[in-house]
């Protein structure tokens, strides 16, 4: 399994955007994230340097948005659509995106969902409970 420290996500999304810059070949998991980094124009900049990246403290108290946290989600929700993982996610974001007019926008929804879940699963000592995930989605996509 695939367990990337801070550090080397932080260097990977770095690295993916200096790539582009340079106009270089993306591997595909590069140019995914280059897909979600150019629709954040806001992180450019947290991303010219890896080294002051690696180093930079995103605090809530400092009202930043950790930019590698952020997409970071939006690489976990792309892959999860494209497997349909849980069951029931692609339909539930593609209805949602339909819903918004904009697939960016129902990731931003859909990160809400998927962080009240992960704080649910810590803050009960639980593991993850997809089910409860899935249905935050789902009820983000039902017509109002």
């Amino acid at each position: 399994m695939f367990a990337p420290n801070q550090e080397t996500v932080r260097r990977f999304f770095c690295h993916a955007w200096a790539q582009h810059l340079a106009g270089a070949p993306l591997a595909p998991m590069e140019a995914l994230a280059v897909d979600w980094i150019t629709q954040h124009p806001e992180y450019h900049d947290d991303l010219a340097d890896a080294e002051q990246a690696v180093a930079a403290q995103f605090s809530v108290e400092e009202g930043r948005t950790n930019p590698f946290l952020h997409l970071s989600m939006h690489l976990s929700i792309t892959e999860q659509v494209s497997i349909d993982q849980p069951r029931g996610i692609r339909e539930a974001v593609e209805r949602l995106a339909a819903r918004r007019a904009s697939l960016h926008e129902a990731h931003h929804a859909v990160m809400e969902a998927l962080g009240e879940t992960i704080w649910e699963s810590q803050r009960l000592g639980r593991p993850l409970d997809a089910l409860a995930y899935l249905e935050r989605v789902q009820r983000l996509a039902r017509p109002v």
